[in-house]
């Protein structure tokens, strides 16, 4: 014991190691990697925090190499959907087993959203990027939801996002009361006939990214697995009981169409809530219908009594009268405009 204290008494200050203050220590350095050298990829699907991704080839710009990936801490709190463009970096092999880091989501063209209902504040995003969006309803089992496509419309013009109305079993029921239904608002509609699709649909697919929407058991699965064979995307019939379809397709899919653009095949849906929409986005759509917008009063509805639309309409053609009709129908469950 004794010898240990003149050891101790021996030490001079050199010997001595000193925890250094904070104050002392390394300053952390403001400077973040730029990673100049990450490559660009489209998200086409995510699962609980991994996502795969679509990696365009530098030299053709083809998406050819399927690699997986998480967010780096780079990115931050910003979410991820089908559709994003992302930077990365890491392993970009695609070999099984490897993880690259997606390190920045390039800014959005299009967001496509939706909530659970109209009082939920609470929204969505579907997809993004899309160019356009494709009702698919079939015309019997399950029967058409004309609620449920105007509300995707409206969602469609509040995105900025071009609508396309697609019915499927045309073999099965004649599809000539919905065509009259979205005639007046130039919409193009297309019908699936025994699950072909025509060659007028797949040309006005090519070169866009096109989301699918729509109630389960319509055929949207069916659809994609006919425009892109060997999908395999799970579909299924129409409960015999409710007359609703049953889920099958859980999650929201990038496919890549021959020669170029995507289709985004999305789980069925039961609602379209529109709480988020602004209905003067809604409204600015509608070009044609403008100089007779221009005489409503502040804050009008457009389906009032002094909306300037009704001083306007009589006198325009009758399919300006019936597009009038239509918009007014689709803006029905969006609430009031803000100017």
């Amino acid at each position: 014991m004794s010898r240990q204290r003149d050891r101790m008494n021996r030490m001079d200050e050199d010997d001595v190691r000193i925890r250094p203050t904070r104050g002392n220590s390394r300053p952390r350095s403001k400077d973040r990697p730029t990673h100049d050298e990450a490559k660009v990829g489209t998200v086409v699907a995510v699962d609980r925090g991994r996502f795969t991704v679509s990696l365009a080839d530098s030299d053709t710009g083809e998406e050819r190499t399927v690699i997986y990936a998480v967010k780096a801490r780079e990115i931050g709190r910003k979410g991820l959907v089908v559709g994003d463009d992302v930077d990365l970096v890491g392993d970009l092999s695609g070999v099984e087993d490897t993880q690259a880091r997606i390190v920045r989501r390039q800014e959005r063209i299009s967001t496509l959203r939706r909530t659970a209902d109209d009082s939920d504040p609470v929204e969505r995003v579907i997809v993004a990027n899309a160019t356009q969006l494709a009702v698919v309803t079939a015309t019997t089992n399950p029967d058409p939801s004309p609620g449920l496509i105007d509300r995707a419309f409206v969602a469609a013009y509040d995105a900025g996002i071009q609508p396309l109305l697609i019915v499927t079993k045309t073999d099965l029921h004649s599809p000539d009361e919905l065509n009259r239904m979205y005639l007046p608002l130039d919409i193009p509609v297309f019908e699936v006939h025994k699950k072909c699709p025509t060659p007028a649909l797949i040309a006005v697919l090519k070169n866009q990214v096109t989301v699918v929407v729509g109630h389960s058991g319509v055929g949207k699965s069916t659809l994609v697995n006919a425009l892109v064979p060997g999908t395999d995307r799970s579909t299924g019939g129409v409960n015999q009981v409710t007359g609703k379809g049953r889920h099958t397709s859980t999650s929201v899919v990038a496919i890549a169409l021959a020669g170029a653009g995507w289709i985004i095949d999305t789980p069925g849906i039961r609602s379209f809530g529109l709480a988020h929409v602004d209905a003067d986005r809604v409204i600015s759509s509608f070009e044609d219908l403008a100089p007779g917008i221009a005489q409503c009063p502040r804050a009008c509805s457009h389906d009032e009594p002094d909306c300037g639309l009704n001083l306007w309409a009589p006198s325009q053609p009758p399919a300006v009268q019936q597009r009038l009709a239509s918009m007014r129908r689709l803006l029905a469950g969006v609430g009031t405009p803000t100017s």
